[in-house]
């Protein structure tokens, strides 16, 4: 069975196009598959495995204390594998067809607590008008919730400052309403009527419809604002990734 892990590498390689990496980690867990099949089983024909078999590993590795993760990873592995097989027509049928992955534990995402949150907006710096722009970013995006996709997609014509609401576009172009606090309303009116301006005069700008800007006076990029959240988290020397 070693002789078809060989021909499955060289397919992988030279059909699949996989990289390096995904041929060496499929090939690495057949490798386990097969000793297992012949060791555990006594199976040396390929053609004798049936889905119980597989079932029987996949139970095997959850013994050993595979993760689900690295249990996914194997059978995703084993199917394609028998995939394989079936198509170059070595075995009469593909015993791995209906099986499905384990279940992957789903990762809660890390926030700030309120003290930690408070701590960063008091640590804010608006004494230029850079600075201050961060503050009114910072805020906006505390106080509503939008993506960094969303935040610097914003232009002027999207806020609705006297009805603190603004009209985002999210994912598949759907636009919503998103209210924000009088306290917020309180910072934009300043950074779009002082700060903003500032910016543009600074960077002898011709003006942008955006409302963030850059200190050249245009778009702000998503990749410069998580450049900005690096910056605050290492100033208030915080171990948490602020995203």
């Amino acid at each position: 069975m070693n002789d078809l892990i060989s021909e499955y590498q060289h397919y992988l390689v030279s059909e699949k196009m996989k990289s390096e990496n995904t041929v060496h980690s499929y090939v690495s867990d057949l490798q386990n598959y097969i000793y297992y099949l012949n060791e555990k089983q006594g199976i040396d024909d390929i053609r004798n495995v049936d889905t119980k078999t597989i079932q029987k590993y996949l139970a095997y590795l959850k013994k050993l204390g595979y993760s689900p993760t690295s249990t996914s990873r194997a059978l995703s592995a084993i199917k394609s594998f028998h995939k394989f097989l079936y198509l170059e027509h070595r075995t009469l049928e593909n015993p791995a067809t209906n099986l499905s992955s384990p279940k992957l534990d789903k990762k809660l995402p890390t926030v700030l607590s309120v003290e930690e949150v408070i701590k960063l907006l008091d640590s804010l710096d608006d004494s230029t008008p850079i600075h201050h722009r961060n503050k009114a970013m910072i805020e906006m995006v505390y106080g509503t919730g939008l993506r960094v996709s969303e935040l610097v997609g914003l232009k002027l014509q999207d806020l609705h400052l006297t009805n603190k609401m603004i009209s985002v576009k999210g994912k598949g172009n759907k636009e919503r309403r998103v209210p924000f606090s009088l306290n917020t309303q309180k910072t934009l009116l300043y950074y779009i009527e002082n700060t903003r301006k500032e910016i543009l005069v600074n960077s002898k700008s011709n003006g942008s419809n955006y409302v963030f800007l850059n200190s050249k006076g245009n778009k702000l990029t998503s990749r410069g604002v998580e450049y900005i959240l690096e910056s605050i988290a290492k100033k208030i020397n915080t171990n948490m990734s602020l995203h």
